[in-house]
């Protein structure tokens, strides 16, 4: 698996970004360079668990911009299953984020983040720094949501660049 201080591996992946727009953009690893990334994988789509980490992620998708952050939603599906399922779902419908299609799993084999007996990547997250570099990561087992208010708290103790304690929250005096 692909850890702390790399570099996210390179990609080139469609996305669906709105339900409006009947094309899908293509993002690269380019897109994460000069501000701050959140990269989040889950499993497939039309599944449980995952539409309540991309709605939570959603709703907290200004506290990301605040922090001068973007979010990337991925998933081992094509851009078409992700419009049918955003159509589908009222939750996912006014997404603010563009949901990435690793139809051919080719980014989640690089991270190594690929569930070895299911073939769809495991709820894994990552923070990477404006000039590419992956700061942090989490990863979750299949049946197991994330706390997206955790991914909040660590970018902002990363972007403070000083040393946090445990539990330390954004407006707290920091160690450094």
């Amino acid at each position: 698996m692909i850890g702390i201080t790399q570099k996210f591996p390179s990609f080139k992946l469609e996305a669906c970004v709105s339900l409006e727009d009947k094309s899908f953009p293509v993002f690269t690893e380019a897109a994460l360079l000069g501000k701050w990334s959140v990269i989040f994988f889950w499993p497939l789509d039309f599944t449980f668990v995952c539409p309540t980490e991309i709605a939570s992620f959603n709703q907290h998708f200004n506290d990301f911009r605040d922090r001068e952050a973007q979010i990337f939603g991925a998933s081992a599906d094509s851009a078409f299953v992700h419009m049918a399922w955003r159509n589908n779902h009222k939750d996912l419908r006014d997404l603010q984020f563009p949901m990435l299609a690793d139809y051919k799993k080719e980014l989640s084999t690089a991270l190594g983040i690929l569930h070895p007996e299911v073939g769809a990547p495991f709820r894994a997250t990552y923070i990477v720094d404006p000039e590419g570099i992956i700061r942090w990561v989490s990863v979750n087992d299949l049946s197991v949501g994330r706390n997206v208010k955790e991914v909040l708290r660590t970018l902002d103790g990363l972007q403070t660049d000083e040393l946090c304690p445990c539990n330390w929250e954004k407006g707290q005096a920091t160690l450094g």
